[in-house]
């Protein structure tokens, strides 16, 4: 899958030409070049081990005239060796910036790879694309990608992050660092000692946000969380936890929209666990752990919840939605396939079609194998009628595809429509070569 930088037009690295805005450095002199980059420029990295980290500080592109620091997109790579005492690549004040096609070796020591410094005043508008982050798992507490500082408008793509701490950890624990208007797609997270994502609860909006008054939407689409073999016990983290947004106010209308992902296992915590406004829907579940899907309070409550046309294969519950007796909002749960102990609890249920887990297989083609054979599209013949309401098209992305992008009949359920799809496939959308 291709995508473009609005503004950004360049020249591949195998063409030996250079814009009149492209700068080229190495381990010796490139933190010579970083405080001179301005909007519109690209920094290209030499492959080779850079041990001072990748500070950018006060640095400030624009609108469809990002700064780009990049290294090779082949198997040479510009690869960043965590140090003591500082985050590898560390965001202080910046906006409009393109970080890609980097590695972040950890080394197992307490840092964190990527960090939107909390002494920061904000961080907006940052993409990190095509990293390969590892090995960042002294405790629990270190993180591939973490902001502690006001975040607008992220893009995290075709990253691949295993063996951390933490996955990605977005916003503060006390709800004063927002993570506002994020796009999280296409990324492998694996080998994870706590969450593989984790966005938490937000409270009121701090003055001078970009676009504080709109309705912003945080799109978590396509990636593969999995906690497979990570331990249970007292610190069992799910593998995808979001908190809630301002509960009024601006940001009080603010979504997330989880589509298209595969959580694959974890045997002491659920796979998803949400409150707030959230739509959940194409998605695949598998675990042999307690839960699969748990909607329910955690620092405030589920609001509008919608859970759509999931599929979830689950030795312990399925999908659980659990909400104060006055709560003011509908929880919709519509269109799911749920094969689990206690498939169902709570919402407004319809059109879903449930079973134990041993029952999967006379539904779905291949529902217990391992990873890579996989099966989890429906046996010719087995079909539900379900229904797309008008008003899910209208607001909810690709609700009329399903979890492999294609067409979704109308009497479909479950997160994958058409028999015989075969395997699922797992990997980022730009995933880089193991060394």
């Amino acid at each position: 899958m291709r995508y473009l930088l609005l503004g950004l037009i360049g020249l591949s690295w195998g063409s030996g030409a250079l814009l009149a805005a492209d700068q080229v450095a190495g381990p010796r002199n490139y933190l010579d070049v970083l405080p001179r980059l301005q909007a519109g420029d690209r920094l290209r990295l030499e492959a080779g081990d850079y041990t001072q980290g990748l500070p950018l500080h006060h640095l400030r592109g624009g609108l469809g005239q990002p700064i780009v620091v990049e290294g090779p997109a082949g198997a040479d790579r510009a690869r960043f060796i965590a140090r003591r005492g500082a985050n590898t690549v560390s965001l202080v004040d910046v906006e409009h910036v393109v970080i890609r096609n980097l590695e972040l070796d950890g080394r197992n020591l307490p840092v964190d790879a990527v960090k939107a410094e909390g002494h920061a005043r904000y961080a907006h508008y940052v993409t990190l694309e095509n990293l390969y982050i590892h090995d960042h798992a002294a405790s629990q507490q270190n993180v591939g990608i973490s902001t502690k500082c006001p975040a607008v408008g992220w893009v995290i793509r075709g990253n691949r992050i295993e063996r951390v701490g933490t996955g990605m950890y977005l916003g503060n624990s006390d709800g004063r660092a927002p993570f506002v208007g994020g796009l999280i797609e296409g990324n492998q997270v694996t080998d994870t000692l706590g969450y593989n994502l984790q966005i938490k609860h937000q409270k009121p909006r701090p003055e001078g946000l970009p676009e504080v008054a709109a309705r912003h939407d945080t799109i978590i689409r396509h990636n593969f969380f999995s906690k497979q073999g990570s331990l249970p016990g007292p610190n069992a983290r799910p593998n995808v936890l979001v908190g809630h947004f301002p509960e009024s106010g601006p940001g009080s209308e603010d979504r997330y929209l989880v589509y298209g992902n595969l959580f694959w296992q974890n045997p002491g915590e659920s796979l998803f666990q949400g409150e707030g406004n959230l739509a959940l829907y194409n998605n695949l579940f598998v675990t042999s752990g307690p839960d699969a899907v748990r909607i329910q309070p955690h620092n405030a409550v589920p609001r509008e919840v919608r859970i759509l046309f999931n599929t979830v294969v689950a030795t312990g519950n399925g999908i659980t939605v659990r909400v104060p007796e006055n709560n003011a909002f509908e929880q919709v749960v519509a269109g799911n396939v749920v094969f689990a102990a206690r498939p169902l609890e709570g919402g407004t249920q319809r059109h879903n079609l449930v079973g134990g887990h041993d029952a999967a297989g006379r539904y779905l083609a291949n529902p217990h194998a391992e990873l890579g054979a996989i099966d989890l599209s429906p046996r010719s013949g087995r079909r539900q009628t379900g229904t797309v309401e008008a008003r899910w098209r209208q607001d909810l992305p690709d609700i009329e595809r399903d979890f492999a992008g294609n067409p979704r009949p109308s009497d479909a359920i479950g997160a994958l429509a058409r028999a015989g799809g075969g395997p699922i496939p797992v990997s980022p959308m730009n995933e880089m070569p193991r060394p």
